[in-house]
């Protein structure tokens, strides 16, 4: 048995790890895909303190080196479920059940979808939710980011290096993201905004995307736009199925002000929590802390 087992590779579960094993617990992370989370699809981050500006990648290559060499077990396999056996905890994987006396639940979260016809058709032939992992594929070509947070705009400024024009969708007349992104994106010359306009549809043949069909949300006008591709950026949904712990009507896990779910002995961190911010830094400071309050739980428990 484990004295503690971290559920997720992200900033806040590889945080967590290094804390754990600098408190000299035993201790395994298990990832189900691989390491870093989504925060490796972001081209630049310059909100980091210590970076000026950095790769999404390369930094979680650093958290991931630091952990390692404190020692901390990484495995690859997926959790199915999280049981209370009263005095640990029991999580059900891929590779049969493992035991720990404290969980830390780290899995993040995914892209949402715009859920409308063509959508799931296209994905992979037009439709994507990585402007790093596929923005190189529309080189000199126009394609659509839909959204209006910071994900939408640093995305099509992405994309904006490469392609011929970036067609930025928002269903409201106002974008949600950082003013310093607003201003580069208003600053952009190959952005055009379609602002109140939401996507009916997707379009295209056995080729891929050709185009959207958009809807005016003030007028209800009809309108149709020709791409090549489209990204989307509409928010996240937390990847928490396998936990039965007490959730907000999102999803996400709800805890205390010391990360500590509804099931005792379980923590969690980072995108898959409620929180008012989800930034690298608010989950590493969210990793530190549930790393030093599992330990305390530990010591708890005795023996």
């Amino acid at each position: 048995m484990h004295d503690l087992i971290i559920v997720g590779g992200g900033p806040g579960g590889l945080t967590a790890g290094i804390y754990a094993k600098r408190a000299q617990l035993d201790t395994l992370l298990v990832e189900k895909m691989g390491i870093g989370g989504q925060i490796c699809m972001s081209d630049v981050i310059e909100n980091y303190p210590g970076f000026k500006s950095i790769g999404g990648i390369e930094l979680m290559k650093l958290f991931e080196e630091q952990a390692r060499g404190f020692g901390l077990d990484i495995k690859f396999t997926e959790v199915t479920a999280i049981k209370d056996m009263g005095g640990y905890k029991e999580l059900e994987t891929s590779e049969g059940p493992m035991q720990a006396k404290a969980v830390i639940v780290s899995t993040g979260a995914r892209p949402k979808r715009l859920g409308v016809p063509g959508e799931s058709d296209f994905i992979g032939k037009g439709v994507s939710f990585c402007a790093t992992c596929d923005g190189f594929f529309f080189k000199d070509r126009e394609v659509a980011v839909v959204g209006g947070g910071d994900a939408a705009l640093k995305e099509g400024l992405f994309l904006a290096k490469m392609v011929k024009k970036v067609h930025i969708i928002h269903r409201r007349d106002k974008f949600r993201a950082e003013k310093v992104t607003q201003d580069r994106a208003y600053a952009e010359p190959r952005f055009e905004f379609h602002l109140n306009k939401v996507v009916e549809e997707v379009k295209g043949n056995f080729m891929g995307v050709q185009g959207l069909s958009l809807k005016d949300t003030v007028t209800g006008e009809a309108s149709e736009l020709a791409v090549d591709g489209v990204f989307v950026f509409v928010g996240i949904s937390p990847n928490v199925d396998f936990i039965d712990v007490t959730k907000d009507d999102y999803g996400f896990v709800k805890t205390d002000c010391l990360l500590s779910t509804s099931m005792e002995g379980v923590f969690a961190v980072g995108d898959c929590r409620v929180t008012p911010l989800r930034q690298v830094a608010t989950a590493v400071g969210d990793g530190a802390l549930a790393a030093f309050m599992a330990q305390h739980y530990i010591e708890s428990l005795g023996g």
